[in-house]
């Protein structure tokens, strides 16, 4: 479940210079797929080219955690970050530099950049959970979130709802809003009693 610790990550100022100054020149690009897509680690570690249609604005994921292929649409914000991905003459989206191959792991070089950001507790796949929490407290519904996580099960999709009090309020309060206060009680008033002079 996602902690204030990986908000923290996610809203600190310093972390594209922390990333960019990596000595792994794919870690900002592979950190950037993860928060805008919600993607699994592996699942983007092996993205090729071929896998994104950028006509139809959708990721086509072979491998899953449930063995089948599932799309993804592509986002604004992720159309403009692949766009500004390096290309390397292979087909692997975020290849190792050294062998044009898919990373086996990063974790060396994301551990150096949270070390650097004082964010040591903060684990990747923590991006996953805030990319869910993100897309309910923006108001969007369990089945939305279920789809663009690849769930199979809602009950898996449930343990992500974490909604914020502000998020709930508003909620509620839109039901007010929608009726006018149409059902708010009449309050009575009270007439002054007469003062009597002595």
């Amino acid at each position: 479940m996602p902690d204030f610790s990986t908000f923290k990550w996610l809203g600190f100022s310093g972390q594209g210079q922390v990333l960019r100054s990596s000595e792994n020149p794919m870690l900002q690009y592979i950190v950037s797929m993860l928060i805008l897509t919600g993607a699994r680690k592996r699942e983007v570690l092996d993205a090729r080219w071929q896998d994104f249609d950028f006509e139809r604005r959708t990721w086509r994921i072979h491998t899953t955690k449930s063995g089948k292929p599932r799309f993804v649409p592509m986002s604004d914000g992720l159309i403009n970050l692949l766009e500004s991905v390096p290309r390397y003459d292979c087909e692997w989206v975020f290849p190792n530099p050294k062998t044009l191959k898919p990373f086996v792991s990063f974790f060396t070089s994301w551990n150096t950049a949270r070390r650097l950001a004082g964010l040591e507790d903060v684990r990747i796949h923590d991006l996953r959970h805030s990319y869910a929490s993100f897309l309910v407290n923006a108001g969007r519904s369990l089945y939305e979130v279920q789809r663009l996580l690849g769930h199979t099960q809602i009950k898996t999709t449930q343990r992500y709802a974490h909604l914020s009090h502000d998020t709930l309020l508003d909620a509620t309060n839109s039901v007010n809003t929608a009726l006018g206060g149409m059902f708010m009680p009449m309050v009575p008033t009270v007439s002054a009693s007469p003062v009597q002079l002595v």
